[in-house]
Formats: C-alpha cells, sequence, structure tokens
C-alpha cells in the first residue's frame, strides 16, 4: 500500500508496513531534523519580544539532561502525520540551497509539482501545533468531515487532558448559545438574597480554565454571545454579573465550514481580527483509502492512543512559549518584513495630510478604497503590490506574523528566524487579514486568474514581489532612513547644537532630493513619516539645549 506522509525520522530507511497497522503508540526517533547541535532550553526577557539581541541559555534543573522541547514538538508532529492525520500535503516547503529543487508540469493549466529538496510539512498539522507552541488563535476552516475538530481534539490531548474531558470542554456554536452557556450561572439562590452584584457567586464553566480552549462552528454563535466571547479570546478573562474569572494563557481553537467566517451569524469583525492564523482542511487524498479501511477494522481512534512521550506538561508547555519568544529576529528578515508591510497601507488620494493618506482613511470615510486608487494615475499600478488590496496590516497582525515567525524557526531547530520561516507562515497569518482588491489589473493577467480563489498563493506572490523589489534597490547596503532612525536610537544625551543642526539638515536634504525625483509608494511613505518623527525629536531637543544653555 502507498507510503504514509511522513517518515517517521529523515536518516531512517521507509517503513513498509501501511501506517494505520504500525503500533499507534510509536514515537518518531530522535533527531527528527539532524541539522545540527541540540539547541538548549531558553530564558526569555519579555522586553526581548522581537529577540534582536536574545540569547539561549538553560533554565531549570534537568535543562541540560531532559530532550530538548523543540525535538518534542516535532515528535509530536510526525506522530500526529503518521498515525492520526492523514494529510500527504506538504504545502509549507523548504529547500536546501546546496540542492536546488526540481520542478514539472502537469495538465493544460500547466500546475507546477516542485519537490522541495529540505525536510517540509503540512499546514493542515504544523499551524495547529505551532499555535499551540506559542498559545495562539487559530481558525480551521474547510467542508464537514475533513479533521478540523479531530485536530483541535488531538491538541487539548497533547497539553496533557483526558479526551473524555477534552470532549465535554468543547464548546459546540449553535443559534440559541446564550452568554450563560457559554461561561457560568449565578447561583439561583444568589440571585433572590443577594443585595448586590458583587454578592452573586458565578458557577463558572470547567472548560474556561483549560490550556487548550475549542470553539467548533463558531460561526453559529450568536451575535451577542460572540462579543461576550471576543473578551475572553482577547483579554483573557469573563465577566458575569460583576464577578470575573481569569482564565489564562491558552491556546486557542475554532472551527468553521467556510473561509468567509459565514454560517447561521456573520462573525463580527473584532472577533475574525483576534484570529492569528487561518488554516485550510484540504481534501482526503483517496490513495491513502488503505489507512482508513484498516483504521476502522481495528477500532483505532488516534485521540486516544497518544502517545505519553509527547505530552507536554503545564511547566512544559510554558517553556516552550518562553523559548519560542527567545529566537532572534535578525535585521535583514526584519527589513524585509517591514518592506514588505509598508506596501500595503498608503492611498495618495484619501486625504491631504500625509499622515491621513492611508486606505483606513477612506474607509473610515465610507469611501470605496478601490475608487481612489484607480484614479491615482502618477504609479504604475502592476508594479505596485499595494494597489492589490484593500487594506494595510495592524499592529495585532504583525505581532501574530512575528511570533508565529518564530515559532516556525524554533520547530525547524535553528535559534534565528530565516526569511524561509517568514515566508512559510505568512499566507496562514495573514489569510484573514488582507483583503484583495479583485478589480485590480493585477488579477487580469490569465496566468494570474487563479490567485482570485488561491488567498494563500497570492499573500505568498505578494511577498515575494516585495522581496525582489527590496533585492533590486539594494536596501541592505543602502538605507539612509536606516541610518538615521539607528543614530536617533542611540539617543540624544550629550549631542551638541551643532550635532543636532547637522542631523536635521541630512533628514531636510534627504526630502529635498526625494521631492521630484520619487514616487510616494508604500515604503517611501513610511520612510518619510519616519524622517518627519526624526526631525521633530532633534527640534524639540535643540529647543531644550537652547532653553537650558547648554
Amino acid at each position: 500500500m502507498t507510503q504514509p506522509p511522513v517518515p517517521a525520522a529523515p536518516t531512517q530507511a521507509p517503513d513498509p508496513t501501511p501506517a494505520a497497522t504500525r503500533d499507534i503508540d510509536r514515537v518518531s526517533s530522535a533527531p527528527t531534523r539532524p541539522a545540527g547541535p541540540p539547541r538548549p532550553a531558553a530564558q526569555l526577557d519579555v522586553d526581548r519580544l522581537f529577540g534582536a539581541d536574545a540569547g539561549l541559555v538553560g533554565v531549570g534543573p534537568d535543562a541540560g539532561r531532559a530532550a530538548p522541547l523543540d525535538e518534542k514538538l516535532r515528535q509530536a508532529y510526525f506522530w500526529m502525520v503518521n498515525h492520526a492525520i492523514i494529510s500527504p500535503h506538504y504545502d509549507v516547503e523548504f529547500s536546501d540551497p546546496a540542492r536546488p529543487r526540481t520542478s514539472y508540469r502537469i495538465g493544460d493549466s500547466r500546475a507546477v509539482v516542485e519537490l522541495p529538496t529540505d525536510q517540509s510539512y503540512s499546514s493542515f498539522v504544523l499551524l495547529p501545533l505551532l499555535t499551540f507552541a506559542v498559545r495562539g488563535r487559530c481558525l480551521l476552516v474547510g467542508g464537514p468531515g475533513r479533521g478540523k475538530t479531530a485536530s483541535a481534539v488531538l491538541m487539548g490531548v497533547l497539553a496533557g487532558y483526558p479526551v473524555r474531558d477534552v470532549r465535554r470542554a468543547m464548546q459546540h456554536g449553535h443559534p440559541q448559545l446564550t452568554v450563560s452557556d457559554l461561561f457560568g450561572t449565578p447561583l439561583p439562590r444568589d440571585l433572590v438574597a443577594a443585595e448586590r452584584l458583587a454578592d452573586i457567586d458565578v458557577a463558572w464553566r470547567t472548560w474556561l480554565g483549560m490550556r487548550v480552549k475549542i470553539v467548533d462552528e463558531y460561526n453559529r454563535i450568536p451575535t451577542k454571545t460572540q462579543s461576550a466571547l471576543l473578551t475572553v479570546l482577547a483579554d483573557g478573562y469573563v465577566e458575569v454579573f460583576d464577578q470575573i474569572y481569569e482564565t489564562g494563557a491558552s491556546a486557542w481553537y475554532l472551527t468553521a465550514n467556510d473561509d468567509a467566517g459565514g454560517g447561521t451569524f456573520q462573525v463580527v469583525d473584532a472577533l475574525r481580527d483576534r484570529i492569528d492564523v487561518v488554516v485550510k482542511a484540504l481534501p482526503f487524498n483517496n490513495r491513502f483509502l488503505g489507512d482508513l479501511v484498516t483504521r476502522a477494522e481495528r477500532g483505532v481512534r488516534p485521540e486516544e492512543n497518544v502517545p505519553p512521550e509527547i505530552v507536554f506538561s503545564a511547566d512544559e508547555h510554558d517553556r516552550v512559549h518562553r523559548e519560542v519568544l527567545a529566537v532572534r529576529l535578525p535585521a535583514p528578515v526584519r527589513r524585509r518584513l517591514e518592506h514588505f508591510a509598508a506596501q500595503l497601507e498608503v492611498l495618495e488620494r484619501a486625504a491631504w495630510q500625509l499622515e491621513y493618506r492611508t486606505k483606513d482613511t477612506a474607509r473610515l470615510a465610507g469611501i470605496d478604497p478601490h475608487v481612489l486608487a484607480a484614479a491615482d494615475t502618477g504609479r504604475d499600478r502592476l508594479a505596485d503590490v499595494g494597489a492589490q488590496t484593500l487594506n494595510g496590516l495592524s499592529v495585532r497582525a504583525l505581532q501574530s506574523l512575528i511570533l508565529y515567525t518564530k515559532a516556525m524557526a524554533y520547530f525547524r531547530g535553528t535559534a534565528e528566524a530565516t526569511l524561509a520561516d517568514l515566508r512559510a507562515v505568512l499566507p496562514f497569518v495573514l489569510h484573514d487579514k488582507l483583503q484583495p482588491d479583485l478589480e485590480s489589473p493585477s488579477f487580469d493577467d490569465p496566468a494570474r486568474e487563479a490567485l482570485r480563489s488561491d488567498r494563500v498563493s497570492w499573500i505568498r506572490d505578494l511577498f515575494d514581489t516585495t522581496c525582489r523589489q527590496y533585492d533590486a534597490e539594494g536596501l541592505d547596503d543602502d538605507d539612509p532612513v536606516g541610518e538615521i532612525l539607528a543614530e536617533l536610537d542611540r539617543g540624544t544625551d550629550g549631542l551638541t547644537e551643532q550635532e543636532v543642526l547637522r542631523r536635521t539638515a541630512r533628514i531636510e536634504e534627504l526630502l529635498a532630493l526625494w521631492q521630484d525625483a520619487i514616487k510616494l509608494y508604500g515604503n517611501v511613505y513610511d520612510d518619510a513619516l519616519a524622517l518627519k518623527y526624526a526631525h521633530q525629536r532633534y527640534s524639540g531637543y535643540l529647543a531644550w539645549l537652547r532653553w537650558s544653555g547648554g
């Protein structure tokens, strides 16, 4: 029968036994990714979220003896993809620079079959696992029976909860679901006898305290109850009758049967915005039907047979999160992310004042950003990736992107994130964050027609395009705005008036150079605002310097 999706370990010979007939409690041999020395456990300074100077040092008495938690995370992945979730879809691709990938084109549409040369992964298994590691919020979308709920249940079992408790704690969306159904009920005797709300005790639902929370078919929950769910999902607390319950940090898994978030009730925008990553359940590959037959004959339920070696204690769960945050995000990767995000928000005709020339200004005024963008004839709308979107990125979206990039690097066993890590997670984090302008001329190209519906590939194409532009402009070696900001970041204490005047003159010279020689693309817009900020900082310091007689 056909081989299972992922080998137990890259260095081992393939196991000829069908996946469903192997010992289901078999865990992949370590190391699952023999690419270098083991990673030590990490200790995190929370102020170093962006990781430029983050270090990795051992923590705890077992730091030097216990298996690294990133290895345990990979063992959990391989067990899931080999024994639990049948997903032979290697859509999160990596390639070894020393071994160029090969590709083949099949069919009338010339569909590309690429063969990655480095360990690659199934997003449907990997992204929920990364969500578990970072305690994020994952939305699983796809038709009924695609394994969304089963995947979420497995995450609860990995957190150490019995299968029975995970299933009972799962919240099922339905049109009659009330706030009390979801969170807890005031005790009847208190409702009768209490003289004030503070005297009313609430019988809280036990699922609120779990480290893995599952909401099945969240788009069937009434709007009022969605608003209450938003509070606990975003802020980590529940309020009923003036009583507060702190839920603690946890990984969230929500499911829906369609991408648009529709259903019995439309999902409120604020709730959708709190979701960190969206993962699609891809169709079953029928070449693996034999695995289903054998599983049914043996009565195997993977969630009831999770090996204890891959179950994470509460302490391990906390440590994984800290270690992920300690992964470094180097400047070259950060700069390419900055350059990409900068392209998306600017809308030159949305306002007069520079700060308000954004798509958000148009949206708040009730004006279709597409209409204003179409009237802008000053820029090449085919070359400008911002012309393909109706919105830019929020701070929350960028924070999620940073976190999942670090998690991807951590999962791959490295202490520093790479551009490949960022590129791998970016389409899933931004899936519901970026709205395409389907009337953009970029989509008129027949070769790009499929990108109208394939949002993952569209977002990755946007990023690849901006990276090519970044490299073509040589911004790693020629970044005067970056130099000015780095100079300012070192502080103004001790600067003389002459030095301050020199720095402000440099800012003014750069803006003067741009006046007639450059168009207002997104990165130029951000750079111009950054220069204005730096100039204002220096002007304020200069005023203080002259006042103090310094």
